[in-house]
């Protein structure tokens, strides 16, 4: 993959999460937070940003979201084939729900 393409690619992963994440807080803040891994101050600027704020910003060549674990069983949780798939899943929202949330500095 070229840069062209991969600058390309993260701006539409960007897009989308950024789109995705706002309609998550304007639906549900408090379930959201727990998804994204957001504290409330950062909450509220993704909240408020205007489609040319979130253009803008989804056209860094930054990935905006990232992995929220460093856990190798959270890993394999999410990653699970097994049968067991909904307690893997459960579990794994536990783990994740116990990582620190992102605030502003």
């Amino acid at each position: 993959m070229n840069a062209a393409n991969l600058k390309n690619e993260i701006r539409e992963l960007n897009l989308a999460y950024l789109m995705l994440s706002q309609q998550m807080l304007r639906d549900d803040r408090e379930g959201a937070m727990l998804r994204l891994g957001i504290g409330e101050d950062v909450a509220v600027i993704i909240e408020e940003l205007s489609p040319g704020q979130i253009l803008r910003m989804a056209g860094s060549d930054m990935m905006l979201c990232r992995f929220r674990f460093d856990d190798a069983m959270l890993v394999n949780l999410l990653s699970s084939h097994e049968r067991v798939g909904a307690a893997a899943s459960i579990h794994a929202t536990i783990l994740a729900a116990s990582q620190p949330v992102e605030h502003l500095s």
